[in-house]
């Protein structure tokens, strides 16, 4: 319900953004035919505590084999669980995405509106820190940890209990994460000066010694006041998400946020400019919409007839279970949110504009991520946690192998294309009110740098789940900790010479470190290895992503032309671009031998 520097996503995505990214409601979900054909059950890890780090193979599978059910439990037990829907992998996937892919547009127009809007100034910088605290918590509470860890356990649940009992889960789970979340919610209100203080540091020494920024502290402490509520209407909607992707809803949860996105884009368009003090009135706008997107999913919860009164549980075993699993991978599975947080503190000591550029820059990541790597991640976790990985190691290893060779088929082009293309993305979309030239420019640089790491944070969501799916969360921790303390230091070392482009190159590299722990660790258990047939798909989609990337590069006249076009002209021209460079990639693509069988499921 990504993905963060930001204003209410279309990807709540989004946080790298500071908006509430639209992959907050496609959180986790889907079920596969072939894969629930072969394992009826729930095979996942069932034990309390995740693999040691060192763990073997036989770990784990032996912890998935202690999770499988008798096979003499009762006929009649069974007809009892609400129905699962299955799907094909692929088919899920493309689902998922295309509704993803409708809000991440509406979510396009939402933040054209608001860089029309604010630009990128001081109201801008102000806004963007006050979006991006409240998404940092629902990228935790919602999308995030939560998901991972309440998709396992719900779909065992579907699978091995009655309906009584998934529909206890279902409120034990509501009732104790809306408390939490509540109480969060108000503490925030309360102390938004304080959390300003910590994340906007530099904004607060200049309040102290009442310098020109002092006014950002103010400001900024009045519209989180504002925004943190959303928090809890997001996590309750992450919730019902995630209870309906387990049930084979995919569509429903993946264009909730679109809600949120016509919300803002009413709100910012037709009611903010009428105010002296827009910022307020698009704070307000972004608690509106996640009221109404939790609005839009009960009804579809009702029908599935899972409409629960939420309670406290804190000591039920399914809570218990979700929360093992959940505490630790509230670092684990928000290494990058972590990273942003981090660069927006260091940020709060440079020039006005430095944290919108980084929005701005990181809003256009949002969208393959959101669109590409939230679908794929989204549909891989239900199939993963299906797999009795002892006498079925070879179908986790294929599903997982197929999430890598789909997700950096997609990644690489997206990289490469925004790569060649940053300037004319940037003006097409942004230039126009108060975002002129020389923010486009600006962002452009920071767009560069962080988009050098857009297939390693793809390949991280994809990887992640693979732990998940096992129930391990503790190994993902480990390693976003590393990658934070990576990402610390090259913010350090980067940050002066580049200044905010430093920071945008810190969060890259720190997610090459993730993936590549990642990828070494589940390599090390012998849990998955990337095949020989996958790497050699990998260098194919790179040199047919080079070739596009060139060629686009090569036919897009100066920016000086792009700024004197008109917007439909622009508009057309970069059209003709992307078009152009995704039919050359494809043909490379069959022409170096990939074909479609290599991305079935």
């Amino acid at each position: 319900m990504t993905t963060n520097n930001q204003t209410p996503d279309q990807n709540q995505t989004t946080e790298p953004a500071a908006a509430p990214e639209n992959q907050a409601t496609s959180a986790q979900a889907a079920t596969t035919q072939e894969v629930a054909a072969q394992a009826a059950p729930v095979q996942v890890a069932a034990s309390a505590q995740a693999p040691a780090e060192t763990a073997p193979l036989e770990q784990a599978q032996a912890s998935a084999q202690s999770a499988t059910p008798a096979a003499d439990e009762p006929q009649a037990k069974a007809k009892k669980q609400v129905p699962v829907k299955k799907e094909r992998l692929l088919r899920s996937g493309m689902v998922s995405a295309a509704a993803t892919f409708m809000s991440r547009i509406l979510g396009m127009v939402r933040d054209i509106a608001i860089a029309q809007l604010l630009g990128a100034g001081l109201m801008a910088d102000v806004f963007f820190f006050a979006n991006r605290i409240p998404n940092f918590f629902r990228r935790l509470f919602a999308e995030g940890a939560f998901a991972q860890s309440f998709v396992p356990v719900l779909t065992k649940c579907s699978k091995e209990e009655d309906a009584s009992a998934l529909k206890e889960l279902i409120a034990k789970s509501a009732g104790t994460l809306g408390l939490i979340v509540l109480v969060i919610s108000v503490i925030g209100m309360v102390a938004s000066p304080v959390v300003t203080a910590i994340f906007g540091w530099g904004w607060f020494e200049a309040y102290l010694n009442d310098a020109p920024d002092a006014e950002k502290f103010t400001q900024a402490s009045t519209l989180l006041e504002i925004t943190f509520p959303y928090l809890f209407f997001i996590t309750l909607t992450a919730l019902c998400s995630s209870v309906l992707n387990v049930h084979g809803s995919f569509a429903i949860p993946a264009i909730t946020p679109c809600w949120l996105n016509i919300t803002m884009i009413v709100v910012a368009y037709f009611i903010a400019p009428h105010f002296e003090d827009p910022n307020k009135v698009l704070a307000y706008g972004m608690v509106a919409g996640g009221v109404v997107q939790l609005i839009f999913q009960l009804p579809f919860i009702i029908k599935l007839g899972l409409m629960v009164r939420p309670k406290w549980g804190w000591s039920h075993p399914g809570v218990k279970r979700i929360r093992t699993l959940m505490i630790p991978a509230l670092f684990g599975v928000s290494a990058s949110q972590l990273n942003l947080l981090v660069n927006t503190v260091l940020a709060s000591f440079l020039a006005t504009g430095s944290i919108s550029y980084l929005y701005y820059s990181d809003r256009l990541l949002e969208f393959p991520i959101g669109i590409f790597a939230v679908a794929i991640s989204t549909v891989i976790l239900p199939a993963l946690s299906r797999v009795d990985i002892k006498t079925q190691h070879g179908n986790y290893v294929r599903t997982l192998d197929w999430g890598v060779r789909l997700v950096l088929l997609l990644g690489i082009p997206s990289a490469l294309g925004i790569i060649a293309l940053r300037e004319p993305i940037l003006r097409v979309i942004f230039m126009r009110g108060a975002f002129s030239e020389e923010n486009v420019i600006l962002s452009s640089h920071s767009l560069l740098a962080s988009v050098s790491g857009l297939c390693a944070i793809m390949l991280v969501r994809v990887l992640v789940q693979g732990f998940a799916a096992l129930q391990d969360t503790k190994t993902p921790v480990r390693c976003s900790i590393v990658a934070i303390i990576a990402n610390i230091c090259f913010n350090l070392i980067l940050v002066w010479p580049l200044d905010y482009i430093g920071l945008a190159l810190s969060t890259a590299l720190a997610a090459f470190v993730n993936a590549g722990q990642l990828l070494y660790l589940l390599h090390k258990r012998d849990i998955y290895k990337v095949s020989a047939t996958t790497l050699l798909f990998i260098g194919k989609a790179l040199i047919s992503g080079i070739v596009m990337a060139v060629a686009v590069r090569y036919f897009s006249p100066d920016f000086s032309v792009w700024a004197d076009m008109s917007t439909l002209t622009s508009i057309f021209y970069l059209a003709a671009l992307i078009v152009g460079g995704a039919l050359l990639f494809g043909l490379c693509c069959i022409a170096l031998g990939i074909r479609p069988r290599h991305i079935k499921m």
